[in-house]
């Protein structure tokens, strides 16, 4: 789809966004959903696949990042990382649009709903990675200090060689290392990290569009992944709900990825928000 420029902060980027459309357009806002790291808007292991049924409701607009799925990337400016998010997301807004991001993809998402506070009918936060907003808290600011220790010893990789540690540190089997899953790891390697993004924390607490900040309550999985993943993330969720004004729900049986994990009861959580959100 192609939609005109709305908001760039950063100049132009190249190409245009690929986002997969679903359900009819009924005039109603529309839902941009903005995956994390390793991922495409569609894609059935770690993106939104599963949200399709509430495409009977809702138009859903799934975006690719650039440097993922069908979207081009980001060129020399830019690897692709939350500030060339931020621009496309702000454009996709329109005159309005409910925005829900993922991990990696709620700091682009938080940034520009800052930015164009007017055009967000409501904000979702699915397990967002931005650590800078809960710093002070000493389970992030752990998981800060243990991130930046491992990225300052980490070798040179493939995305391949990635893909693998990545499942390894999770306990997982790895992906299926297909040409767009490895374009997806190769993007991962080259953008910057999330967990070092300024948030604008008060611009998006004096914003009154609803707010929703969505954890799992990490039940399952390996323990030193729960220790050093779910612990700072859950963590960091309830300290950006706190100062954005957000309402935090858990969603339980699931980790980092509620809306594989557990679909059918974050689909509810969704569609309830946002005809919360279109009656005020």
């Amino acid at each position: 789809m192609t939609l005109a420029p709305v908001f760039r902060a950063n100049g132009p980027l190249p190409g245009e966004m690929h986002v997969t459309a679903l359900g009819t357009d009924t005039g109603a806002s529309p839902v941009i959903f903005v995956h994390g790291s390793t991922s495409w808007g569609d894609d059935p292991e770690y993106g939104f696949a599963a949200q399709a049924p509430l495409a009977a409701r809702f138009r859903l607009l799934l975006v690719d990042r650039r440097g993922y799925g069908g979207s081009p990337d980001a060129g020399e400016r830019f690897a692709g990382d939350y500030l060339a998010d931020a621009d496309d997301i702000g454009e996709l807004l329109g005159e309005g649009a409910h925005l829900v991001g993922h991990s990696y993809g709620a700091v682009g998402v938080m940034i520009a709903a800052a930015r164009r506070p007017e055009a967000v009918r409501s904000l979702t936060l699915i397990e967002p990675g931005c650590y800078q907003a809960a710093a002070d808290h000493p389970a992030v600011a752990a998981a800060l200090r243990a991130n930046r220790a491992a990225y300052a010893d980490l070798p040179e990789l493939t995305p391949e060689q990635w893909l693998r540690a990545a499942a390894d540190s999770a306990g997982m089997p790895p992906l299926e290392a297909t040409e767009r899953r490895l374009r997806a790891a190769a993007t991962v390697l080259r953008e910057r990290v999330c967990w070092e993004a300024g948030i604008p924390l008060p611009a998006l607490r004096a914003a009154g569009f609803p707010k929703l900040v969505v954890s799992g309550t990490w039940e399952s999985g390996p323990e030193p992944y729960r220790e050093r993943g779910g612990v700072p993330l859950v963590a960091c969720a309830r300290v950006t709900a706190e100062r954005i004004g957000a309402r935090h729900v858990s969603i339980p049986g699931a980790g980092h990825y509620p809306h594989v994990e557990a679909p059918e009861r974050l689909n509810e959580v969704l569609a309830a928000f946002w005809d919360e959100a279109a009656a005020v």
